[in-house]
């Protein structure tokens, strides 16, 4: 028997659904590139434009993230204003790498993708031959974990050490570990760690320090077995008590609470070097749709969310490592009706122009409805590259995702400038973390 045929065995046994960063994957339509699987489980602020000038002043003047230890450094072209300072070492792999391993670098998907090229639930537990050839000609830059990927400690550790091994450059090797419900490994009686009621009762407490310590217990845990990045922490305010989708996984009810917590449990989890990435900008809180199963619209302005949903948000730019963006319409904010992950307006214009943040944007899974309902995964792939984000997380299908920026560079429709900006803060990130 193959590998592959046994790995399809012991998924119709051990794997009953893979999860998007925010749930649960299930068959919803068919098109083009066959059938899309989307997600289903599960004090006074200050004034808001005070608060974006001081973030923006303040990253004028100083930098709070640690400097590469190479300190020859040189500076890349964006769009916006000035990039930050690169070191020379990741200068000369972005000027040596060619446009196939560029565009592989702002790719992370789920490891079951590296056995079979679109979305289905697998559960892979060890890198077979296949794998590693799909390292080779899509070397992307990063693998998400979900729950049916962890069977025990040992294996865990197994397939983290294998995949780097196979990879020309370290991954990032994700998961979505937030502590209370989703939670990949706590919630796995094998692994034995300690887990959490929720987030909000984290934040209720009203104490700083329980927040850093869920932040350094999963940290420590993340690290053990091989996992270096976090889609964790929740930055979103449990505004809308209708809101099934945030909930409980929210530190609380108010910009201020959660903003502090936020701040604490980045501190804990970078404290076992652990990368951070805090979601779901521009905020999805004060929802009651889900964005898992098609397009949900948030009607605030753009000033009314600098007054509480940003909050958490602008406050932390300078310590966490990534932000992800949702896939919220906002009619009142942008012109374009795109999501927030596919929008230039919201993630270039006012994420890195108007608040200037110089980080890692990723967007949200694009396995998810209101995407995957309306864009091909090559589609789809394309415009938020145009948008501005820097990691596409989790196409249905790799391979037409990858083959269309690649395209789009190489036609001239996406300038390779643009690949290199993201390219750079994406090796840049890795260099910080000791991966490169």
């Amino acid at each position: 028997m193959t590998a592959k045929k046994s790995r399809f065995l012991l998924a119709s046994l051990a794997a009953i659904m893979a999860l998007s960063s925010c749930g649960a994957l299930k068959e919803q339509k068919v098109n083009d590139e066959g059938p899309i699987y989307k997600s289903t489980v599960t004090g006074q602020a200050p004034e808001p434009e005070s608060r974006a000038d001081t973030k923006k002043d303040k990253k004028k003047n100083t930098d709070s993230k640690a400097e590469p230890a190479d300190t020859d450094v040189k500076q890349t072209d964006t769009d916006a204003k000035a990039a930050p300072a690169v070191s020379s070492k990741v200068q000369k792999m972005v000027d040596e790498m060619s446009v196939e391993e560029k565009v592989g670098q702002m790719f992370i998907v789920r490891a079951d993708t590296l056995e079979e090229d679109v979305a289905v639930d697998i559960g892979v537990s060890w890198v077979d031959e296949d794998m590693k050839q799909t390292l080779v000609d899509y070397p992307v830059g990063g693998v998400i974990y979900f729950a049916n990927n962890c069977y025990d400690p040992d294996q865990l550790s197994s397939l983290s050490d294998d995949l780097q091994a196979s990879s020309d450059i370290p991954l990032f090797i994700a998961i979505d570990e937030e502590g209370g419900s989703v939670a990949r490994i706590a919630n796995n009686p094998e692994f034995g760690v300690e887990g959490y009621d929720s987030m909000l009762s984290i934040g209720n407490t009203g104490n700083t320090d329980n927040a850093e310590e869920v932040g350094e217990t999963i940290g420590a845990y993340l690290s053990e077995y091989g996992i270096n990045l976090d889609f964790a922490p929740v930055a979103d305010i449990f505004t809308n008590p209708n809101n099934t989708v945030i909930g409980n996984r929210s530190f609380g009810t108010d910009a201020e609470t959660v903003s502090s917590m936020v701040s604490a449990c980045i501190d804990g989890f970078h404290s076992q070097n652990i990368m951070t990435c805090l979601k779901h900008y521009p905020g999805h809180g004060d929802t009651s749709g889900d964005t898992h199963t098609g397009y949900v619209q948030v009607t605030k302005t753009w000033d009314e969310l600098l007054d509480e949903e940003l909050i958490p948000f602008i406050d932390n730019l300078d310590k966490t490592d990534m932000i992800m963006a949702a896939h919220l319409t906002l009619p009142n904010v942008t012109s374009d009706g795109l999501p927030a992950s596919l929008s230039k307006e919201l993630l270039t214009d006012k994420l890195r122009g108007e608040l200037g943040y110089d980080g890692v944007i990723i967007t949200d899974s694009l396995l998810m409805g209101a995407v995957a309902d309306n864009y091909s995964s090559a589609e789809s792939a394309v415009k938020v590259v145009n948008a501005g984000a820097d990691i596409i997380l989790m196409p249905y299908s790799l391979s037409s995702a990858y083959n269309a920026v690649v395209k789009a560079v190489n036609d001239g429709s996406i300038p390779e400038e643009r690949i290199n900006e993201s390219v750079t803060r994406i090796l840049s990130l890795k260099e910080k973390y000791g991966l490169i």
